[in-house]
């Protein structure tokens, strides 16, 4: 293990030209303290948990001090926000510090949000307040246990500082892990400014880094193209499959890694409705639940344009490519989906009238308000004969039952052609369809508990959420859907 000055960095997007980044420091803060190590991550990164939890580890995180082999940078890039073209964002309140290689060989940037003031700030101050990091921390954990690509959080650090938002608020700094943090928006930066030079460094950086097997194809950027495309109905298939919200799908929140990153207004729904959404900031439903695939189809295709001067030097040929290209993501989309509900509802061979049975139920469900996570859970308990108390306790998810009695009947006789015993379905449903999400209200809760601070109720959330498949007796509150006074209707972004 090394200590804090020996910490093995390679920092490779660092040694790119200068116009892809700002180099500076962080900005320190006052009297950081530890909320939460991640200590397992810690020790993929190669890092010793002992030693970040030193004081010059914690300097470290709160980014009071810059160890040896770091090279601190903010990142530029443009993007569309709410289909809104902005010709340049950039890293406005995170500096990357470096980049480590993990247990498993793969290369992960070590970045801090809420580090201060950037080139790319555009008057904002900089700096996060408690609330997001910890809710960045819980969402991302959350993800990762689901087995969702994602971000993930090493470390969140409180500080004496106070930030303006609506109101004052005890300041915070958040420790982010990524495969890197190249978004569409990277790309969509140098292709703006007709940079092609930039524009094939970045897409050489990016095969290199996250499919060097494209590395000698007939036409890597193209191929380049076909992975992210196919990464990303993959992520989205995986985020609807548990009800989960982006709520701010802008081309800049989208990455070529295909994890999930950005937890601002996000949030995993409670009662099932298509149309939800939670953002205070999309008043029209641009990111809703169901509008997510088409989303991240448009984000794409800003992509593709992109990428059009590396595909072909004839514009009309590299279109033509990069359309077909495109194409594979409602393919790949359908498909994945499709298998998606199959195995939600317990079905491993295909028949034609399954996606009609998965789609009534999904309609019950919207119209009855039925909650998304516990409707599947429950469903994972039911055997192919009638039980009347476990029946019972899936029906009551229901404000009108009736029509669910019907569903159930279809559902049985369906599962009559199925080959495996009910245990077995029984245990490959509950390894799906989670028993716990980060509801919103616990969310609220942790958060207005460390604004107190008091911090058990997120380390009490954080130990629930990092087994979601399993049954944790002691723990079945986590599982109840909000009553009414505890509905978290709208979710804010941090700045």
């Amino acid at each position: 293990m090394a200590d804090i000055e020996a910490i093995p960095f390679d920092n490779s997007y660092a040694r790119l030209p200068d116009r892809f980044y700002a180099r500076l420091a962080p900005t320190p803060v006052a009297e950081p303290g530890l909320i939460r190590l991640n200590e397992p991550l810690a020790r993929h990164l190669g890092l010793d948990p002992e030693n970040l939890k030193t004081s010059d580890g914690i300097a470290m995180l709160a980014g009071n001090h810059v160890p040896d082999g770091a090279a601190p940078l903010a990142m530029v890039y443009a993007g569309h926000q709410f289909g809104g073209w902005v010709p340049q964002l950039g890293d406005g309140r995170a500096i990357l510090l470096g980049e480590l290689i993990g247990s498993d060989g793969l290369r992960y940037d070590l970045q801090l949000k809420g580090a201060g003031r950037t080139p790319y700030s555009r008057g904002g101050d900089g700096r996060a307040w408690l609330g997001p990091v910890l809710r960045e921390y819980i969402l991302s954990e959350a993800m990762a246990a689901l087995g969702i690509p994602t971000t993930r959080a090493l470390a969140a650090v409180t500080t004496a500082d106070r930030v303006i938002r609506e109101l004052l608020y005890p300041g915070a700094v958040l420790t982010r892990i990524a495969r890197s943090h190249l978004r569409v928006g990277t790309f969509q930066y140098f292709a703006a400014r007709r940079d092609d030079d930039a524009l094939m460094r970045l897409a050489d950086y990016a095969i290199d880094r996250h499919d060097p097997d494209l590395k000698h194809v007939e036409n890597p950027y193209l191929a380049l193209l076909e992975a992210v495309v196919h990464r990303q109905a993959e992520l989205v298939i995986r985020w609807l499959s548990v009800g989960f919200i982006h709520g701010v799908m802008n081309t800049d929140n989208m990455t070529i890694s295909g994890e999930t990153i950005d937890y601002g207004p996000c949030a995993f729904m409670d009662a099932y409705n298509p149309d939800r959404v939670f953002s205070s900031i999309d008043q029209y439903g641009r990111y809703a639940y169901q509008q997510q695939p088409a989303v991240a189809q448009w984000n794409l295709t800003q992509l593709a344009t992109s990428l059009l001067p590396l595909i072909d030097n004839d514009r009309d040929t590299a279109a033509t490519l990069a359309k077909d290209a495109l194409g594979q993501f409602s393919e790949h989309f359908n498909t994945g989906w499709e298998q998606a509900l199959r195995q939600k509802i317990g079905l491993a061979i295909e028949e034609r009238t399954d996606l009609d049975l998965a789609h009534r139920l999904l309609t019950l469900m919207a119209e009855n308000e039925a909650d998304f996570t516990l409707v599947f859970r429950t469903l994972s308990d039911l055997a192919i004969e009638a039980d009347i108390t476990a029946d019972q306790a899936f029906l009551d998810l229901f404000k009108a039952p009736h029509r669910a009695v019907e569903w159930l009947s279809d559902w049985r006789r369906r599962l009559g052609q199925e080959t495996r015993s009910d245990l077995e379905r029984q245990a490959h449903m509950k390894r799906i369809n989670p028993a716990y999400i980060p509801r919103n209200h616990r969310v609220e809760d942790a958060i207005q508990a460390g604004l107190r601070d008091d911090f058990t109720p997120f380390e009490i959330l954080i130990d629930v959420l990092s087994r979601p498949f399993d049954d944790q007796p002691d723990k079945k509150a986590y599982q109840a859907p909000p009553k009414p006074e505890e509905q978290v209707r709208k979710t804010f972004c941090g700045t």
